[in-house]
């Protein structure tokens, strides 16, 4: 389970404050993958930075039952001078997994092959964003964070695999993605909800949840 109790957070962008969450409590079951709508610009990354513990409330607390991944694709959490190899047996051992198994995984699935000895500092954007792809899904979570989507990748063929192994975590695992984008969800899940004026509001459907985001987006 994730939790959120009367989480507030802001930023101060220079002009003014911008509101992210005001005293928002919401909950995300195990075994209930979630949809948020939010308009570009409203703090969808910033939200799902704080579920993964990636960003801290300003107030509130936030609650953590399950293993939750890092957002599927984040850069952040890889050290840029190491090369993929050394990151994946860090994290392993970070995470109290078998390294050998991570490295090999990821080997496999991002298919860099010299480079994947190499510092991530001389990969081009796409083989970043492959190789942290499959850092997330060599790893075993309760609870995945996706932000706007699967990462793009220039590869096609390793869309194909990871998008095959995503689905498969998912069978046993629960999804939570925030987009701007309704026709992204539906890819996804079945129930949503619309972050809107610093508040998160849950829907039992998608269908439900894009009534209030379409008048939200229009109005």
């Amino acid at each position: 389970m994730l939790e959120f109790s009367e989480v507030s957070k802001s930023f101060w962008t220079g002009t003014q404050r911008k509101v992210i969450l005001d005293r928002a409590s919401f909950r995300v079951e195990l075994g209930k993958s979630l949809g948020i709508l939010a308009p570009n610009g409203t703090g969808k990354t910033t939200l799902i930075n704080m579920m993964a513990g990636l960003e801290k409330p300003d107030e509130g607390t936030i609650r953590r039952d399950c293993r939750i991944s890092f957002p599927v694709g984040f850069t952040g959490g890889v050290n840029q001078k190491l090369s993929a190899m050394e990151n994946c047996r860090y994290v392993a051992r970070l995470y109290g997994l078998d390294p050998d198994y991570i490295e090999a995984f990821c080997r496999w699935l991002c298919d860099l092959e010299e480079y994947f000895d190499q510092p991530l500092g001389f990969y081009s954007s796409g083989m970043r964003a492959r190789f942290t792809m499959s850092l997330t899904l060599a790893l075993d979570f309760d609870m995945y964070l996706v932000d706007e989507g699967m990462p793009g990748a220039v590869d096609a063929e390793f869309n194909r695999k990871a998008g095959e192994i995503l689905r498969q975590r998912l069978e046993n695992a629960t999804l939570v993605i925030v987009s701007h984008s309704p026709e992204t969800l539906e890819r996804f899940v079945k129930t949503a909800a619309v972050l809107k004026n610093g508040q998160l509001h849950m829907f039992d459907s998608l269908e439900e949840a894009r009534v209030l985001y379409d008048y939200q987006t229009q109005g």
